[in-house]
């Protein structure tokens, strides 16, 4: 069962199991790990500016970081088109805000860390 098919009261707990359950189903293509090794840490980058400006009240730095972070997931979307396995469509801007963060700040720095990235990389034919 999908994400979708748990509905919007779903538990981060859940969401956290279910992608971490599906991430190499939804992570082979070359391409698409490579685009998220780069634009992951940006996300994580720009969601620390985000912090720090509206802590210090910036709101250049406030605009800067958003359009950093929303460039991030542009591309990190161009490299979820060329999976096999389409990601599954969010529910809605709720079940959309907490799985792109969850996976930018937990899944995907996992999926590194674990060697799980590297592991799918090296699988792929030339």
């Amino acid at each position: 069962m999908g994400v979708r098919g748990l509905g919007e009261s779903m538990k981060i707990r859940d969401i956290l199991k279910w992608q971490w359950n599906g991430y190499n189903k939804f992570h082979n293509s070359r391409i698409n790990l490579w685009i998220h090794i780069v634009a992951v840490p940006v996300f994580i980058f720009g969601t620390l500016c985000f912090i720090n400006s509206v802590i210090s009240l910036n709101f250049f730095s406030l605009i800067y970081s958003v359009l950093l972070m929303a460039l991030s997931i542009g591309v990190q979307g161009f490299g979820h088109n060329k999976e096999e396995v389409p990601a599954e469509l969010f529910s809605g801007a709720k079940n959309a805000f907490i799985r792109i963060f969850l996976e930018q700040l937990y899944t995907f720095p996992k999926f590194v860390i674990s060697g799980k990235w590297y592991s799918a990389l090296r699988n792929q034919k030339p």
